[in-house]
């Protein structure tokens, strides 16, 4: 049966779609010994159950199994439809083969098996409830996405509906991990370099982050070009310690998720994989922020030279759906001392000297600067905060509190500030 399939190869998790599918071509086939064909059933029953509470599937395990393997499998016809929709051409008809097929496999009625070998285990996988709310591998957003999305295929009288439907899944949520997911982190799994999901991500959201409109609002505007396909710049939000500067940046991706922006976070000692993620990624119908958190350069380190020829300077144009986003505490991003004065003395083109310093930092065309609030506007941010938090706490004395809070806690900023409300809420 899935050996027809023409355009749905290669699943990720397949082992139990190629178990189960040849239980059902060959549970009467008088060849095999049916106590072997039981014991491979329980084994995949087995298999379904530790899948769905990994995932925290809930209602029909086989139809939501079989969902999952649709939304994340990345072919030539799942590709060009996210974000874009239908498309054109002969794949058009391939993949009706295909769905067809998976149309079998979802309406297949199971109870022939279990009658045939005498066994009652797969009628509680039909409205399976699993023991707990939310799954170990996606939040509780993309779990019942694909719940929903199994149950319209599932629903589905012929392929032209079933095509209907899992091709409006892929123009509204996309196809595979980089679909399913806001934010990834790199990691290197057998040898290679590989985009993995960050499933537990801070929702903060710009509205969150009190004061500072002026900075939200330039980064707004190169974002939103960006994510419209228009021309952007990459760009450092650079400033004093606790200002924010993270917190927009992760709140840019939950507001802009949702018109295909994804996040790739990524640190220092990964940037040699700068060129492999961006291969990966640049043939892909979303918008990729490549996050560079607390970036700054000693002046013994020598990555930054690389990272210059990555951003821009190197023979490979840099692809139109990826920026790079960076925060630093620097303005200039590689450190600089008063002893290098006295170094340039000697060097014969001081000038030339400066200007390699400096090339990172003038390489992000949008710099966004954050500066520690006032006594007056740190106040404004703890009154606020305590608001939102519904603490009811006289504002003299919450005031007061503040004050002493930030005197032995790091001095003026919005971390400060956040960081004694969370004090409160543990003690009250």
């Amino acid at each position: 049966m899935i050996s027809e399939l023409i355009i749905y190869k290669n699943f990720e998790h397949g082992e139990i779609l190629n178990d189960v599918t040849w239980i059902m071509e060959n549970y009467e086939n008088e060849y095999y010994n049916l106590t072997d064909i039981k014991a491979l059933l329980y084994e995949q029953v087995n298999r379904l159950v530790e899948f769905t509470e990994k995932y925290g599937f809930e209602g029909n395990v086989w139809h939501n199994y079989l969902g999952f393997l649709l939304a994340n499998n990345e072919n030539a016809y799942s590709t060009s439809c996210e974000i874009i929709g239908h498309v054109d051409g002969s794949i058009n008809e391939l993949v009706k083969n295909d769905f067809k097929i998976f149309m079998k496999l979802f309406h297949f009625d199971f109870e022939i098996i279990e009658k045939v070998l005498d066994v009652s285990c797969l009628s509680y996988l039909k409205n399976y409830k699993t023991s707990h709310s939310l799954g170990k591998v996606y939040n509780r957003r993309i779990k019942e996405r694909i719940c929903e999305l199994s149950k319209g295929l599932a629903a589905s009288l012929n392929e032209e509906e079933f095509k209907e439907v899992i091709t409006s899944f892929y123009k509204d949520f996309g196809v595979g991990k980089l679909g399913l997911n806001k934010a990834f982190r790199i990691e290197h799994i057998d040898s290679e370099t590989r985009l993995v999901p960050i499933t537990n991500i801070c929702h903060v959201h710009l509205d969150d982050l009190v004061g500072y409109e002026l900075q939200k609002k330039k980064l707004i505007a190169n974002t939103e070009a960006f994510v419209k396909g228009k021309k952007a710049n990459n760009c450092l939000l650079f400033g004093d310690a606790g200002t924010g500067k993270s917190t927009s940046v992760k709140a840019i991706l939950n507001e802009y998720y949702e018109q295909g922006l994804r996040m790739i976070e990524i640190y220092k000692h990964q940037f040699q994989d700068l060129t492999s993620i961006i291969a990966q990624i640049k043939n892909r119908n979303y918008k990729f922020i490549i996050f560079m958190d607390d970036l700054s350069f000693e002046e013994f380190e020598v990555e930054y030279k690389y990272l210059k020829a990555v951003i821009e300077g190197g023979l490979e144009k840099r692809p139109d759906n990826v920026l790079i986003y960076a925060t630093s505490n620097r303005r200039h991003l590689v450190r600089e001392k008063f002893s290098d004065k006295e170094e340039r003395r000697d060097d014969l083109h001081s000038s030339d000297t400066v200007q390699e310093k400096l090339s990172l930092a003038y390489r992000f065309g949008v710099s966004i600067f954050f500066v520690a609030p006032d006594k007056k506007e740190y106040m404004n941010i703890v009154d606020v905060l305590a608001k939102k938090y519904s603490l009811e706490i006289p504002k003299e004395e919450l005031f007061l509190e503040a004050n002493k809070w930030e005197l032995s806690h790091g001095g003026l900023s919005g971390r400060t500030a956040q960081q004694f409300i969370d004090y409160l809420l543990g003690k009250y």
